[in-house]
């Protein structure tokens, strides 16, 4: 059973392999999802903007490469990511907390800034789509901080649970 009380070091095997498996299953889905926000929208500003916003028409008679995303789907996206990364920061969060690499101001900042950067950038994709374009801008640092907070607790979990020297 996790022992809240021990480091990742010093839980039973079981568990370490546990938390080994579950993170690298999170760091392959995340990574999916990486991939297919290359694919679908592209790692641009104008990029983003397009896939919120739809394709510019120039003529009467052109048909946009994409439609406007609709409030409903809007609201999907934003429902299913923000509860999904709540959910997976706060698992990635528990172990964080035990972690016995990062302390101190480093070791809170990280348990908190996840939550932050995951609610701008979904609050930003309704300012690309209902307000400016601007918003794209903040889309995109946010959801960077966001990915690279992932990654580095991931990176940092797997590390402290895989290493077998005893601090």
């Amino acid at each position: 059973m996790l022992d809240p009380s021990k480091t990742l070091r010093e839980q039973n095997d079981q568990v370490k392999l546990l938390i080994v498996a579950f993170t690298i299953c999170l760091v392959v889905g995340v990574s999916i999802g990486l991939v297919y926000i290359y694919t679908t929208e592209s790692t641009s500003a104008a990029g983003t903007i397009e896939h919120y916003r739809g394709s510019d028409v120039t003529g009467d008679f052109d048909i946009p490469d994409k439609y406007p995303k609709t409030f409903e789907g809007m609201l999907l996206t934003t429902h299913t990511h923000v509860i999904a990364f709540a959910i997976i920061f706060l698992i990635l969060g528990l172990f964080w907390a035990m972690n016995s690499i990062v302390v101190g101001w480093w070791k809170l900042f990280f348990l908190v800034e996840p939550f932050v950067s995951v609610l701008i950038t979904f609050l930003s994709l309704w300012g690309i789509r209902y307000v400016s374009d601007s918003f794209s801008y903040i889309s995109m640092v946010f959801g960077i901080l966001t990915y690279t907070s992932f990654y580095l607790m991931a990176w940092i979990i797997l590390l402290d649970l895989l290493n077998r020297q005893k601090r």
